[in-house]
């Protein structure tokens, strides 16, 4: 789509997002003026003082299904269409690339898995899909990329993802799309998308002393979690190793996946959803341990869920 009606398309699925857009609107123009052309054309040739015979006319039924039936056809299509894209935006792929997104008054504080962390502007390479695992550290936020067509809110105390696959090299605005305060137009960013070469040559020179999930068994150490859920430990708690993204047993009955959300509850709020045949002994870390160490915990916690982790 021309950048003179709309941004310009640099991801995966801006081509699929506006293709259901301009059919929606040329779809409910049509109605719209199909409507207003009857009304127009009835109010000219029955007016008053008009010589025309206004005796009813006979009622005929296929007219009436057909007025009826042929619209709501086209408007559940169009529904099922927008039904699948929606899924197929929030259905990232197994292989997407992970980075953490925490946001706060006013700014994008954005970290790499190799551990590289930014502000306000995110580098990332063509061609490779990308999921974003987001936080707020405040208020509610939203990660907006026009040229891509996603749009997220972050959430405090929850985890939310999005996905893109960048199509096009190039520096592409970041906004928060979400009223969040008096500096509100003032969070925005770039996301950089470059040549995959360019993307490995961008992390060697930019780099950390540790990985995420490192820092994060770093943290897991720091903070007691490995006195408990380490494979040594005397304390009855759940083993962590090979947990995420697997269904959990609930002390009620019912089970939850062991994703990021799930690993937040469990730290903020031990006693919602207690594993069963465990005791809610676990102490609330709210309050104790910053947004970004949160998410390096729980990325060490998903490495650990890899066939070759192994918990400290």
């Amino acid at each position: 789509m021309s950048a003179a009606f709309a941004p310009i398309e640099a991801s995966s699925v801006a081509p699929s997002v506006d293709l259901l857009f301009y059919s929606l609107l040329a779809l409910s123009s049509l109605v719209v003026v199909g409507v207003m052309a009857f009304i127009l054309v009835f109010a000219v040739r029955y007016r008053r003082g008009s010589r025309v015979e206004r005796k009813n006319v006979t009622r005929r039924l296929s007219w009436e299904l057909a007025w009826t039936l042929i619209p709501l056809g086209l408007f559940l299509g169009i529904c099922a269409w927008a039904g699948k894209l929606y899924f197929d935006l929030y259905s990232p792929p197994a292989a997407a690339l992970p980075i953490y997104v925490v946001a706060k008054q006013w700014m994008w504080k954005l970290q790499h898995p190799e551990g590289q962390r930014e502000i306000n502007q995110l580098h990332v390479p063509r061609g490779v899909p990308i999921k974003l695992i987001m936080t707020s550290q405040d208020v509610i936020h939203s990660f907006y990329v026009p040229a891509f067509r996603i749009k997220q809110d972050v959430l405090p105390g929850r985890y939310t993802t999005a996905w893109f696959e960048a199509t096009r090299d190039g520096s592409f605005d970041l906004l928060c799309a979400e009223y969040c305060g008096t500096e509100h137009s003032m969070m925005r960013g770039q996301v950089v998308v470059m040549e995959p070469q360019a993307y490995q040559d961008w992390l060697q020179a930019h780099p950390a002393e540790q990985g995420l999930a490192a820092q994060g068994a770093q943290r897991f150490r720091e903070y007691g979690c490995s006195g408990c859920h380490g494979p040594n430990s005397t304390v009855h708690a759940p083993p962590l190793a090979g947990v995420f993204g697997k269904p959990v047993q609930l002390q009620d009955g019912s089970r939850a996946i062991a994703d990021e959300t799930y690993l937040l509850d469990s730290m903020l709020q031990p006693t919602k959803q207690v594993v069963a045949g465990y005791a809610p002994i676990m102490p609330s870390f709210r309050g104790q341990i910053p947004e970004e160490q949160l998410l390096q915990i729980i990325a060490y916690i998903k490495s650990i869920s890899e066939p070759q982790g192994n918990p400290p």
